[in-house]
Formats: structure tokens, sequence, C-alpha cells
């Protein structure tokens, strides 16, 4: 029943996005753009202030920088393994999941309101590594002026972050004698912001539908192992770690469906921005999507039965 009711909130949503995306796939960056400037920020306010901030959430997000941490090595350092990731997209795209747009709803859909805070650590952890990693990666800057500007990009990727905001607005509103009606207030906005999220996944992929052809064999296997990795060896790591080191059940739940979560539309973002490599991320976007309907089920499952 609970599976269902993932389907039940999330498919009519993506279903709608795809159908307008299919005749104005522009209305993604319309909706897009101020999304993540000011509503991803006040909805990550609003869902922080009703999960309540503690300790447990910034553990949240140091576990998304180990996990993910981890895994940047190992696809740096094993040959075997950066063989088959051969461009920046892929390798951002590998890491990175949807975990603000599709994963706080997922999460929403599966697990306890207490989980929130978990989600969105982990969330919280991730974009920040996105938005810092990424722009150092997808730079066509020569490797001087790399150096220079990248601790520039780092500091402009923490203080933009939309993740960042939502976390710096939402210590502010609790120390405020006002924090209760607030946060009341903020649970309308949250949920708004939630919905036009998951129809922008969808605009995306009736967009990509209606501008791609078929894509040849030689490209679906250069997206094989990004999508392997994304959707079933990270959450693998995340629960191996997670078990490691003795965290709660719920935590566990909450951390692993977030590292399952498909390739973040910032990887997308991100490639548009710089101009690099946007097929591969659109295409890496689109299909860990659709794949990611059929894993996150059976990781929802699994975790059911090993507790």
């Amino acid at each position: 029943m609970v599976i269902l009711k993932l389907f039940y909130e999330l498919l009519p949503l993506l279903a709608l996005g795809y159908f307008i995306g299919r005749y104005k796939p522009e209305l993604s960056s319309q909706i897009a753009k101020p999304l993540i400037n000011y509503g991803v920020p006040v909805s990550l306010m609003g869902l922080l202030l009703k999960s309540g901030l503690d300790w447990l959430l910034f553990q949240a997000l140091v576990m998304a920088l180990l996990v993910i941490g981890i895994l940047i090595a190992a696809i740096r350092t094993l040959p075997k393994i950066r063989s088959h990731i051969g461009s920046r997209s892929l390798l951002l795209g590998s890491l990175f999941g949807n975990s603000g747009y599709f994963g706080i709803p997922v999460s929403l859909a599966l697990l306890p309101t207490e989980s929130l805070n978990f989600s969105i650590g982990y969330d919280l952890g991730a974009t920040l590594l996105v938005w810092s990693l990424g722009p150092m990666l997808l730079s066509t800057s020569s490797q001087e002026q790399k150096k220079k500007a990248n601790w520039k990009i780092f500091i402009n990727a923490l203080t933009s972050s939309p993740a960042s905001k939502g976390l710096v607005g939402a210590i502010f509103v609790q120390l405020t004698p006002w924090n209760t009606q607030i946060t009341s207030f903020l649970s309308i906005p949250s949920g708004i912001v939630i919905v036009l999220a998951l129809m922008v996944v969808g605009i995306r992929l009736g967009a990509f539908e209606q501008a791609e052809k078929p894509l040849k064999r030689d490209f679906r296997l250069l997206l094989q192992p990004s999508l392997l990795i994304k959707l079933i060896i990270l959450p693998s790591l995340m629960l191996i770690l997670s078990k490691a080191l003795h965290l709660s059940d719920l935590m566990c739940n909450a951390l692993v469906l977030q590292a399952a979560t498909p390739t973040a539309i910032s990887v997308l973002l991100l490639a548009e921005a710089y101009g690099q490599e946007q097929k591969i991320a659109t295409s890496l976007v689109t299909y860990s999507t659709i794949v990611s309907l059929i894993t996150i089920p059976f990781w929802f499952l699994f975790l059911q039965y090993i507790i």
C-alpha cells in the first residue's frame, strides 16, 4: 500500500508535466529559475522548521559528503571505473541525485515525517557539493584561471545554494518569537514548490522525447555505467556505511532512498550554463528518472525486508 501511495502522489504530477513538456517545453526554464532562486529555499525552510532542527540533520549531511566523496575517489583513482565514466557530466550524474525535487516527495510518501530531517540533511550536503564541484569540472577556463577562481566558485556556491539559503532561513526563523506562526504559514508554499518541482521533472521528460531521436546503441551503453552507479552502487554504499556506523533504521532508510534518487536536474542546469555535454546530461536525467520508478520501490521493499 505504501508503494501505491508513492505512485499515487508522484505519477500524476510527472504525467501532467510530461504532457505539458510535449507542447510547451520552454515552460521548464521559465519555472525552474524562480523555483531555484526562491521556491526551493522557502520549501526547504518550511520543511526544516516542520521537522525540527537538530544535530542529526548535520549527521545526515556528513553522511552524504562521506559516501559521495568515497565514490568520487574510487572513480578518479581506479582505472577500470574511470574508463567507463568518460565525461564530466557523466561523473556528476553518477553521484548527485534529485534529492530535493524528487527525493523529498519520495520520503514524504514512504517514510514518517520524522525522516524529513535526514532527507533534507542529505540534500543539503549533496547540493553544496554539486554546486561546488560542478562549476570546477565544467568550466572551460585555463588551468591557471581555474586555480585562482576555485575558491571564489566554492564560496559563491555555498552562499547561493538553495539548500544553504533554506538552512540559514530556518535557523533565523527559529530564533524569532513567531517561529510557530511562520512554520504553519510556510506549509502551503512548501507543498506548492514540491508540486512544481515534480512537474518540472515531467516537463523535461516530455521536452526531451520531443526533441531527441531514439538513442543509438553506443550512446545507451555510455549511460549504463552511470545509471548503475547512481541507482544501485551509491545507495548500496550508503546502506553498508549506515549499518556499519549503527545509524538508526529511520535515518538509514531516509539516506538510502535519497542516495537512490535519479540524477539531479542541477547536473543538467550546470551543463547548460557552461555549454558542456548538454545532451549527455539531459539523457542521464531522463533515463535515470524513468528507471528510478522501478529501483526506488525495490530499495524501499528491500529496506523493509532487512530490518
